[in-house]
């Protein structure tokens, strides 16, 4: 579970404002005013453009860069900053000096107007919005012609003087140089202070954001409306550099431009502006014999620059200058990290009493009842669909519930936002692990021990304290992380990234702490570790809230486990007695199907025929660790094999790995004779192995017919007789021939699931997690049609959370736990055979037993 003692040096993006960027940043400057000194009156001109371009540059560069928000409308706050200098300096008899904040001001208003309703969307949704709002501004100032002069616009704008220095459009260029110089300090200030690190969470996992306490909206309008006000100030020089503003000179192309040069310099550096600025200012004039091709020539760059550099021109220069002085830099965690504790104080508990949530007519948890004691470890568990998560999601804030209320000691906290809950003392994880990647690993730490609390704008004492940072670090060595704290979050290893999740969710000193599959993806090692952590942080008086599917885990460290399965409380109690409990173990292992008994499986003779599919040593992952380790198994011809364990185990990436849908690190997987190892997914459904993928994944928008004819894509001859025998098979899918799929109830998605894969014509069909959140009485009758399929002489490897109902129509069953077969034979001694009970709920003789009963039931 430890890093290793060297890692990288800090990551070229990693320090926004590097001294050398702002060593070259100051020297263009410095050389933008001797120029507008020197230079003639055109290119005097043309100097001041481009340091206009810089100003909303930075302005796009807080939005893009920061926030991950792209505006095509900005256009419309640099107008409006121009028509308000222009229409105050004309009607008025305010001068330049008072009117320039000012237009700055109300360009910042309009933006947080804008932002408001806006920043609720995202992607092309938000990019839609900026554009309407730039052409409502370009129209507005046309119809307002009274204020606006319409069409003709506002002329004779006088530039300010600079006395002697300077004057018209010499001082207009030192003075819009001068301002770019502010906005890039200032930017620089706000990307490396607590704001800018906020900023930045939020683009980066906007749900992790707010289980830290932070404001997403809040945080996204301050970012829009700073952009806003960049861009007005930057229109209000324009208008007297120009002497004149008129509606056209505002349209939607200048709004690509400004996107273009965020984009081109490099988005979130502090570089980037400045070198986009000067390519996208310089180049017109540079080619102004072929300036009807100038877009033409913009697309092409941009292209070009997206394809060799995606982080822009400053950021290709980082990535060679940190591949250039690549070095090791030693680390070693604090010293006194052994004698480092959490606080000891007095928490308060979490109690959820008769918490219900409904989505539609799905019941996903209903009236739950438990109390998770300080100080304790109670464990939420259950199959697959049992509402562990959705229970979990109510407690944090992100799912209002529909009944039923929870609360922290004596609060309650139901209406609650995640925001509030998190500053009220309860933090979270997730299952898959929420870094701000962007952010270094000390700064994930110290960014959540604000609460949400950021302080001033262009603030950083509350990052850069060495109290602060010195915690953050001995809190991180205490979760068990040896890295560097400088390294980047997104470059972490899989194991790390566990460990500085739980290292963020304690550092706001919670009450309670809810950790979501944190085991997930850990090894036998890391997973002991895991477990003396918990049991740590539990020692401290914390409340632990943990969903985990690793029930060796489970049973080690609980104080209380607290099953769920259907969305219903089934038992609550110890390790111990939670798997005595019979009815425990039925949700686990479930029942079997009518028919088939034990004597029948019995009576039915050992498959004689040839093998189908083989696997050999197959070992597959998501990054450095494997899930897979090793995998061995056969099914041969007209057999029905059961994959059976624990959420977890492995099982669907098995699958995945079969199907062509994940590359496996090592080991073969060949369909009589073939090998299929490096085939791509479509080659391995032609050779006739297909998937029935977990979650049923129909075509929603399409008609259940149209689904059907799909999965003959690749088999079109008699498409239509096929079609027909798949209604027959499943009648209820005739009835809704010309529904949307997605309107299916999920049993009937299950069967069109079905019904769409044996339309190409399988030789083997795999089904992974058929009975997923299905009524019993529609479980009994998909098995059943299962059972035709069987005995119709089909070729099948079945993976299903109901280990009783596999069994039941299995001939042979593998079991696996930790990536790893651990047993197999056939369905009769698996059953028997106590490692199918320590795969679902550890050590319990009692499973032993049931397992036996559910393969027998009639």
């Amino acid at each position: 579970m430890n890093s290793k003692a060297t890692q990288p040096a800090l990551h070229p993006l990693l320090g926004l404002g590097s001294a050398w960027q702002i060593a070259g940043v100051v020297a263009i400057l410095a050389l933008g005013a001797v120029l507008a000194l020197t230079l003639n009156g055109y290119w005097v001109f043309v100097l001041a453009n481009v340091a206009l371009l810089v100003i909303v540059g930075v302005g796009l560069n807080v939005l893009v860069g920061l926030t991950g928000q792209v505006s095509f409308g900005h256009v419309g706050f640099y107008a409006i900053g121009a028509y308000a200098m222009a229409i105050l300096t004309t009607k008025t008899a305010l001068s330049f000096w008072l009117v320039w904040p000012i237009a700055a001001l109300t360009g910042g208003v309009f933006g947080a107007l804008l932002a408001l309703p806006a920043l609720r969307v995202k992607g092309p949704y938000l990019a839609m919005i900026t554009i309407a709002f730039g052409m409502i501004v370009e129209h507005s100032i046309v119809e307002a012609s009274s204020l606006t002069g319409g069409q003709n616009g506002i002329m004779g704008l006088s530039a300010p003087s600079l006395g002697s220095f300077a004057q018209g459009e010499r001082a207009m260029a030192l003075l819009a140089i001068a301002a770019a110089a502010l906005s890039l300090a200032c930017f620089t200030w706000l990307s490396r202070g607590t704001w800018g690190a906020a900023m930045r969470a939020v683009r980066d996992a906007e749900t992790a954001a707010e289980s830290i306490g932070l404001n997403p909206l809040v945080i996204k309008t301050v970012a829009f409306a700073v952009s806003a006000v960049c861009a007005a100030a930057a229109g209000a020089l324009y208008a007297p550099l120009s002497g004149f503003v008129t509606p056209h000179t505002f349209g939607f192309v200048q709004s690509i431009l400004f996107v273009l040069v965020v984009m081109i310099g490099g988005a979130g550096s502090v570089a980037g502006p400045l070198v986009g600025a000067i390519i996208v200012g310089l180049l017109p004039e540079l080619l102004s014999g072929l300036e009807e091709y100038r877009l033409l020539f913009f697309g092409a760059m941009l292209l070009l620059v997206l394809w060799i550099a995606p982080d822009g021109i400053a950021g290709l220069v980082h990535r060679l200058r940190g591949r250039l002085l690549k070095q090791g830099v030693a680390w070693k965690s604090p010293a006194a990290v052994t004698a480092f504790s959490l606080p000891t104080r007095q928490r308060a508990s979490i109690s959820a009493q008769g918490l219900s949530m409904q989505f539609g007519g799905v019941h996903a948890v209903s009236d739950l009842h438990f109390n998770a004691p300080s100080g304790q470890i109670t464990s939420l568990i259950g199959p697959n669909g049992a509402g562990k998560s959705t229970a979990l999601n109510m407690l944090g804030g992100f799912y209002l519930p529909t009944a039923g209320d929870f609360a922290l000691g004596t609060v309650s906290l139901q209406g609650n936002s995640a925001l509030q809950i998190a500053r009220r003392g309860v933090a979270r994880t997730y299952q898959t692990s929420q870094l701000f990647g962007s952010l270094s690993v000390q700064d994930n730490v110290v960014l959540a021990m604000q609460r949400g609390a950021l302080g001033l704008l262009l603030g950083s004492e509350r990052r850069s304290a060495s109290k602060t940072t010195d915690y953050a670090r001995q809190l991180l060595a205490f979760c068990g992380y040896a890295g560097h704290p400088d390294t980047l979050a997104g470059d972490l290893p899989h194991v790390d990234r566990r460990l500085v999740e739980i290292a963020r969710s304690l550092a706001s000193d919670p009450d309670a702490i809810l950790l979501d599959e944190p085991a997930a993806g850990l090894s036998r090692e890391d997973k002991h570790r895991l477990g003396n952590l918990l049991q740590r942080i539990a020692n401290a008086g914390v409340t632990v809230l943990l969903v985990e599917h690793d029930m060796t885990l489970v049973m080690d460290i609980s104080h209380q486990v607290v099953v769920l399965d259907a969305g219903e409380r089934l038992s609550t109690g110890t390790p111990a007695q939670v798997q005595a409990d019979p009815a425990v173990q039925l949700a686990y292992l479930g029942e079997s199907i009518d028919g088939a008994s034990d004597a029948d499986r019995e009576r039915r003779p050992v498959s004689t025929e040839p093998e189908m599919l083989g696997v050999g040593g197959l070992v597959a992952g998501y990054g450095a660790e494997p899930v897979l380790h090793g995998i061995d198994l056969q099914v041969k011809r007209g057999e029905v094999v059961a994959l059976l364990g624990a959420n977890g185990a492995g099982k669907s990436t098995l699958m995945k790995a079969l199907a062509g849908l994940h590359r496996p690190v090592q080991g073969g997987i060949h369909l009589e004779g073939a090998d299929l190892r490096n085939l791509g997914a479509e080659q391995i459904v032609a050779q006739g192995l297909v998937l029935v993928p977990e979650g049923r994944q129909v075509f929603p928008e399409l008609s259940v017919l149209d689904n059907i004819r799909l999965g003959a894509f690749l088999q079109v001859g008699e498409r239509e007789a096929r079609v027909e025998e798949q209604l027959n098979r499943f009648p209820r899918l005739r009835e809704r021939l010309y529904q949307r799929a997605g309107l299916l109830s999920g049993g009937e998605q299950q069967m069109l699931a079905i019904a769409r894969a044996l339309m190409s014509r399988p030789r083997i069909l795999l089904l992974d997690e058929p009975s997923l959140g299905l009524a019993p009485k529609v479980i009994a009758e998909l098995f059943s049609a299962l059972d035709v399929l069987r005995k119709e002489g089909m070729t099948l490897l079945l993976v299903d959370q109901m280990a009783g109902l596999a069994l039941a129509l299995a001939d042979r069953a593998y079991v696996m736990e930790e990536g790893r077969i651990v047993a197999h034979g056939t369905a009769a001694e698996i059953a028997a055979d106590g490692a199918l009970a320590h795969a679902y709920l550890g050590e319990s003789n009692d499973c032993v037993a049931l397992a036996r009963e559910t393969v027998d039931a009639q």
